[in-house]
């Protein structure tokens, strides 16, 4: 059914009955819902470009200030200045890496500073670095939850707004077959000229509707395989800041005895 819509629609935009792609005459012969419709997928669609641009700029400044953290923090750490550690992760503040080592970091000098606070600083120390990271993965997956729904709602859109070019296609029939004259090949020539313009309405919500939800389903799937290997990153840089806690503390606890 589909199918021969659409080969009827090209056929009658090919005709000289003065139906074409000219966005200007395809805006003024939509219904008033078909136009509500495209108006609601270009508000998808900006939205989506504003998150696509925000999340890749805030990927790119978290991916490159991270490169430049993690082997300054390993030098510090190597030379067991914590304070300087904490100092370099606050001069980073797009990186993902720094915003969770800086909480296990100042988790680890609380617990080994301040005499009010009880032992098991390793433990304290995880759980600050569990509260970290998923805090930074919720700000890295700000609004890409967004981009699944526009992608799974768009086409559903558009073709609402096909429907209502079809019901619109045959109202102008109706119309044609109870006004026009009374010759066959006349009230036919009336018929194909009053329905091109409902067919190319509803070919025009559902081409946005799609060109709306494709691109959005491309970054999101783009987007979650980023934010899956920031958390791998943030994982690894975890279990590495806890090793380190581990090895300090067992020193500490030599030199003691």
């Amino acid at each position: 059914m589909l199918l021969q819509l659409h080969v009827w629609s090209l056929y009658l935009l090919q005709d000289n009955s003065g139906v074409g792609w000219d966005p200007v005459h395809l805006w003024a012969q939509m219904g008033t819902l078909a136009r509500a419709v495209v108006i609601l997928l270009f508000i998808m669609s900006a939205y989506s470009i504003g998150v696509m641009i925000d999340r890749i700029m805030a990927y790119n400044a978290a991916r490159k200030q991270s490169r430049q953290f993690a082997p300054a923090v390993a030098g510090a750490l190597r030379e067991g200045k914590l304070d300087e550690a904490v100092k370099i992760a606050d001069r980073y503040k797009k990186s993902h890496l720094a915003k969770v080592v800086v909480a296990g970091l100042q988790e680890f000098q609380a617990h080994q500073i301040s005499s009010e606070i009880p032992g098991e600083e390793i433990e304290a120390s995880k759980r600050a670095l569990e509260r970290a990271d998923a805090i930074v993965h919720a700000e890295l997956k700000r609004g890409v939850s967004g981009l699944a729904t526009i992608g799974s709602t768009a086409p559903f859109v558009g073709l609402f707004g096909t429907v209502a070019g079809i019901i619109n296609a045959f109202k102008g029939i109706s119309t044609e077959k109870s006004t026009g004259f009374k010759g066959i090949s006349t009230e036919k020539s009336t018929g194909l000229g009053a329905v091109a313009g409902g067919i190319s309405e509803a070919l025009v919500t559902t081409a946005i509707g799609l060109f709306v939800a494709i691109p959005a389903v491309w970054m999101y799937n783009y987007f979650t395989n980023k934010i899956e290997a920031f958390d791998v990153e943030m994982g690894n840089s975890s279990s590495e800041l806890i090793d380190y806690f581990l090895k300090r503390s067992q020193r500490g606890a030599g030199a003691r005895k």
